[in-house]
């Protein structure tokens, strides 16, 4: 498609969700992979959910993913602005236009007009749609409902007995009859103009010539339609995302707890921008071979809206918390310790102002358990161990300390360790060699033994690193507790 302008437009009504996140990602790489533009705009108008760090927080959490966009608020366009409460002066001559063509009507009823017209639609079990008793209202009628004081609603005219029809990018043909939608509002009673009309204009004002959103705005699809129809425009191309399952198979609420939902959480819990990047770009679409870690680059090369399935995508925690755990192996060391470092500091393991040589110690550390993490944030429970007054001894780790070997070669390990003085990181190996040969003992009964003694647990990191960040005090004041 020539001149390709897409568009990401939330409401601004809180943090970025992650189903947000996954239609701004297709509109990016779409964007990129044809040459085209990629708009940020906001849909402010329902102030009842507005949050005016809404829009911040989105903009945040897209930077810290790495999406860039060539429109918005923050560095502005040709087709600002970018929030809608300061189009509305824009919005009017639609309105109007509407209005004088007999597409859109003014309706006079009253909210508790509507709700007793729906309780009795649904009391005699219909699906509940305005009548359109304001449809014909004459000239004279309209002028007694203003002396009444009341004001009305703009109401688009539905056309009666049509099929809206559509080619959808991912679901192919899409239709929908006429019959079932009934006139519906397009301008409030305080001017503001509704979803379906505001987002119709908008998209058009801004040239936007493919429309990327969730499956949940499909049923929105008809009305703009009849809209962009009603004004003489050209109707942009849409794509519609199929909807994000939780690991249950059942659809993603916000009050879902199985699921980090928000782009911010996985930032504050040490995720790497790329990995979830990657993960959620795999969420309804399939890349043509058996490879799934791609770069940002790499995935703006293999993108294309034929290959995203109309099918719900599954959320996998097990499986970004994987691909995560491979970006993390792959890191800068030096970028994982930045990261981890706040977590221990907050946990209280490490203070706020580290010395020179705290620093260190904790760099030792994290890089210990870096091929491990599958977050950063899980430096905190992982690295315990060199943190606890008393150590908690699996069954099977007193199992083995109750064997005959144990107390000699944890008391010959004791004597080489006070005999050692300051002892140095590769110190510890020769330590281990000397109680070897001094006792006899060696692999399991050896290296296991001094490793449950000091850690309760059978198996962990680096034995020789394991032992050097406990430092030569704490080794000797857990043996001779053991002991």
């Amino acid at each position: 498609m020539s001149n390709l302008r897409v568009r990401y437009a939330p409401s601004p009504t809180g943090h970025l969700h992650i189903g947000g996140a996954r239609t701004a990602l297709f509109d990016y790489l779409v964007a990129r992979k044809m040459g085209g533009q990629f708009i940020i705009r906001f849909e402010d108008t329902d102030q009842t959910r507005h949050i005016e760090s809404g829009i911040d927080n989105q903009l945040d959490g897209l930077r810290w993913l790495g999406i860039q966009w060539d429109e918005s608020v923050d560095i502005g366009g040709p087709y600002g602005p970018y929030r809608q409460t300061e189009r509305l002066e824009l919005y009017r001559p639609f309105t109007d236009q509407l209005l004088q063509s007999g597409h859109a009507y003014r309706c006079y009823c009253t909210e508790a007009e509507l709700e007793q017209e729906r309780a009795e639609q649904e009391a005699r079990g219909e699906t509940p749609m305005y009548s359109g008793k304001c449809r014909h209202l004459t000239a004279e009628q309209e002028e007694r409902y203003r002396a009444e004081g009341r004001r009305p609603s703009i109401r688009f005219r539905v056309p009666q007995d049509r099929i809206i029809a559509f080619d959808d990018r991912i679901r192919e043909r899409v239709e929908f009859e006429t019959s079932g939608i009934g006139d519906f509002i397009i301008v409030r009673p305080d001017g503001i103009p509704t979803y379906n009309f505001a987002v119709v204009l908008d998209d058009h004002l801004m040239k936007i010539n493919l429309v990327i959103r969730g499956e949940e705005h499909l049923t929105n699809t008809p009305r703009q339609i009849m809209i962009y129809e009603a004004l003489g425009v050209e109707v942009p191309e849409f794509a519609h995302l199929s909807l994000i399952l939780n690991q249950d198979r059942k659809k993603m609420s916000k009050r879902d707890e199985s699921i980090i939902q928000f782009v911010e959480q996985y930032k504050e819990l040490g995720y790497l921008p790329e990995a979830v990047v990657n993960f959620i770009a795999l969420l309804g679409w399939a890349p043509k071979g058996e490879e799934e870690i791609f770069s940002l680059e790499e995935l703006v090369a293999q993108f294309d809206l034929d290959r995203v399935s109309k099918s719900p995508a599954v959320f996998d925690m097990d499986k970004l918390n994987w691909m995560n755990n491979l970006y993390i192996k792959k890191a800068d060391p030096a970028r994982i310790v930045e990261l981890a470092i706040p977590h221990l500091q907050k946990a209280g393991r490490l203070p706020s102002e580290l010395t020179a040589q705290q620093r260190s110690w904790a760099e030792d550390l994290i890089r210990l358990y870096q091929e491990q993490l599958r977050f950063v944030a899980e430096i905190v429970p992982l690295s315990e161990l060199f943190f606890r007054e008393e150590i908690s001894f699996e069954e099977e780790a007193k199992a083995l300390l109750a064997e005959e070997h144990a107390p000699v070669v944890l008391s010959s390990f004791l004597r080489q360790v006070e005999q050692a003085g300051e002892i140095a990181a590769e110190g510890w190996k020769d330590l281990l060699k000397a109680v070897q040969k001094e006792t006899g003992y060696k692999g399991k009964q050896l290296f296991m033994t001094v490793r449950v003694a000091l850690t309760g647990q059978m198996h962990g990191p680096d034995l020789n690193m394991t032992l050097h960040l406990l430092g030569r005090e704490t080794v000797m004041a857990r043996l001779k507790k053991l002991l």
